[in-house]
Order: structure tokens, then C-alpha cells, then sequence
């Protein structure tokens, strides 16, 4: 009875195991750890908007504060987009036969809303409150960026849960004088000792508990 042989070549398989045990499942832990993650799925985000606006030129150079067009920021938990009225009490002066605002003008004449794109869209599950943080010193720019910046929107923070939870354990980090809320190129002298008397005085408590985000 003959026995059943296998090729010479596979003998160098036997070596080739061990590394492919152990190193494949660290691998797949690593490739969904870092290619699936927040930062690098969402942070960088800019989709193509109906009409392009540009908040460097609106909230940068003619300096719009921010709650001119997103009104219900400081009492809501949306900030609100606005409708094309709020455009067109410009634009119905200001660039009347530019091509580039054909939609807005014809959404402003049909009255349909436009079309914008979300940007910075959390997951159903989580609960956040604009209104419960612009309220208590957490400004625009630590969670957009320097929007006055930007001729095209993007997601700068990956608004992860581990990314609010660093905030909400520290939020003396973040946290600013009601008065400079909207203004980008606001920078404390001392942000740690601002912040803590911030806190103090706001009577920010730190919560990390799972009901605080998930309701």
C-alpha cells in the first residue's frame, strides 16, 4: 500500500503557520481598529454642496457671526440651516446674475429648500444638545474648526465617542468666555487656569455616564 505524498514544496508551509496564526487575527484587529475608525472615515469629509458657499469669505472676510444664519444654536439642539430667505436678504442685491446662485434663486422663487448636504451628522444613537454646550463656554471652533477658514466645509474632528468623552472628563480645555463663543481667532493667555474658573463659575459638572450621550 503506497502512502500519499505531498510535494516537496510544501514543507515550507510548516514555517509560514505560526506567523500566519498569529499575525492574521492582528491584522483584521488592526484594519477595522484604524480603517473603520471615526477619524478615518468621517474626519476630512466635504462633500459637494448645491451652491458654493464659502465661510472663509462669509464668516472669515466679511465677518457674519455664525447664529446669523444657524439661529437656533443657542436654544436648540439643531443649528439650524437657513432657509434661503436668510440668503437672499443679500443676495437679492448683492450678486443677482451670478451662476453660480442659480439654485438659490430658483429655490427662493419656488419656495423649495435647498438641498444641503450634511456634514457633521452623529449616529442616530447619540444624543447632542448645540444649545446645552454653546451655552456654557464650548465655542464653535472646538468642535468645526476654523470654519472661517474654509472655502469648502470640512469635518475636521472625527466625533467619536472617544473624542467627546476627552472633552467632557477635561472640558477646562475648551471652555471660553460666552462673549468669544463664535470667534474663531479667539486664544486664552492661560487656557488651563481660564478654564477651570470657567467651570467653576458655569457649574459645568463632568459627565461620562452612558445616559448622558444615549437616551
Amino acid at each position: 500500500m503506497s502512502r500519499f505524498l505531498f510535494p516537496k514544496w510544501t514543507n515550507k508551509i510548516k514555517g509560514l503557520l505560526v506567523p500566519a496564526l498569529v499575525g492574521g487575527p492582528v491584522y483584521v484587529v488592526l484594519l477595522f481598529w484604524f480603517g473603520a475608525s471615526p477619524k478615518t472615515l468621517n474626519a476630512g469629509y466635504s462633500p459637494t454642496q448645491p451652491v458654493p458657499f464659502s465661510h472663509a469669505l462669509h464668516a472669515g472676510e466679511l465677518g457674519l457671526d455664525c447664529r446669523y444664519c444657524h439661529t437656533t444654536v443657542e436654544k436648540a439642539a439643531f443649528a439650524a440651516v437657513p432657509p434661503t430667505s436668510t440668503c437672499m436678504n443679500c443676495h437679492a442685491m448683492v450678486k443677482t446674475a451670478s451662476p453660480k446662485l442659480t439654485k438659490l434663486r430658483e429655490a427662493f422663487a419656488t419656495g423649495q429648500p435647498m438641498r444641503w448636504q450634511k456634514i457633521h451628522d452623529l449616529p442616530d444613537y447619540a444624543y447632542f444638545n448645540h444649545a446645552s454646550h454653546v451655552t456654557r463656554g464650548i465655542g464653535c471652533k472646538s468642535c468645526h474648526g476654523r470654519i472661517d477658514q474654509m472655502e469648502q466645509v470640512w469635518q475636521q474632528e472625527p466625533l467619536s465617542m472617544g473624542w467627546c468623552l476627552d472633552c467632557h472628563r477635561a472640558p477646562e480645555k475648551h471652555l471660553r468666555p460666552l462673549s468669544e463663543i463664535t470667534n474663531m481667532a479667539w486664544e486664552a493667555e492661560n487656557q488651563e487656569e481660564l478654564g477651570l474658573r470657567l467651570k467653576n463659575e458655569y457649574g459645568i459638572k463632568t459627565r461620562t455616564d452612558c445616559s448622558t450621550c444615549h437616551r
